[in-house]
């Protein structure tokens, strides 16, 4: 079996005991892992993102850490401090949170700018510089972040550098009411912070073979014109004052090759990249005045770019 495939069903089998009715989010939340991309979750309380950000830790056999984002957070509590040791009597370094496999940064747009931008460096770069000195962070840190798009009283909308730095931006809604009588049966009794007994784990995976699988997976010249394109048109749309980034141009190229790979297939089709799109492209535009008045929508614009751009053939 392609390992790409493998690799989307196990965390589909793992997840999915765990929350319910998430199947393209938790697709989503694979792409990213594969690609080294970092994800922002958006939906309201209660949706279960910090269980999902867990169990995905869990999977992954890595390290979870979790942020809260108020208004008071410094970038000194992410990135963390050098503290002095009495029986050493030097300076030593206390890691913050941020030296995670999976970061889940709760309401990211409650902290403050100068926080948020602490995690430029460590999303970017992959390491944080404290007093001067560099540490690198794990191979496979992902920051999973949260905010809430209805709420706005006291919080710091994310700037448009910031949001660049996400891979993905998944909208959760609310579950089915199928699904959420299934939650209802599984975490409705009466302790609410009982754990759910879980199977025996799986064997670790193999995230190097993962990736390596991607490389085997073809986009033809066309494909890779037909994602400039969308970008083009998304820079001259009339609604968008800001339009898809060209490190939105390689996120969707990533996140096409990878979807195409989850399929089983060889090579990068349109329909790959217009089933990742929704995800890659919506939280990299900046709308105009005039589409806010209108109520156009950052969904909206893209469905529109996807209908009216020419489809290689």
């Amino acid at each position: 079996m392609n390992a790409l495939v493998a690799f989307e069903e196990r965390l589909q089998q793992e997840l999915g005991s765990v929350v319910l009715g998430l199947q393209p989010v938790i697709r989503a939340l694979a792409i990213a892992v594969v690609a080294r991309g970092h994800v922002l979750l958006q939906g309201a309380p209660g949706l279960g993102k910090t269980l999902l950000s867990k169990s995905l830790a869990a999977s992954l056999r890595g390290v979870f850490k979790r942020v809260q984002g108020t208004s008071d957070l410094m970038p000194a509590d992410i990135t963390g401090v050098h503290a002095y040791d009495a029986e050493k009597r030097q300076f030593i370094f206390r890691p913050g949170p941020v030296f995670a496999d999976v970061l889940l940064v709760d309401e990211i747009n409650r902290a403050g700018p100068k926080t948020q931008s602490a995690l430029l460096e460590a999303m970017e770069e992959r390491q944080v510089t404290v007093d001067r000195q560099n540490y690198e962070l794990p191979e496979n840190f992902l920051v999973v972040a949260t905010q809430n798009p209805r709420e706005f009283e006291g919080t710091f909308p994310l700037p448009e550098s910031q949001l660049d730095r996400f891979m993905l931006r998944v909208d959760l809604s609310y579950p089915t009411r199928e699904d959420e009588l299934g939650i209802i049966a599984r975490y409705g009794n009466t302790d609410a912070h009982a754990r759910v007994e879980r199977k025996e784990q799986l064997p670790p995976l193999d995230l190097a073979a993962v990736r390596q699988a991607v490389e085997q997976v073809h986009i033809a010249p066309e494909l890779s014109g037909y994602v400039i394109d969308l970008a083009a048109a998304s820079r001259s749309h009339a609604h968008v004052s800001l339009g898809l980034s060209t490190r939105g141009v390689l996120a969707l190229v990533r996140a096409a090759r990878i979807a195409a790979g989850m399929r089983g297939g060889d090579f990068v089709t349109p329909d790959d990249v217009k089933q990742v799109a929704p995800l890659v492209i919506p939280h990299r535009l900046m709308l105009a005045p005039e589409a806010l008045l209108e109520g156009v929508t950052e969904q909206t614009i893209t469905q529109q770019l996807l209908d009216r751009t020419p489809v290689p053939r």
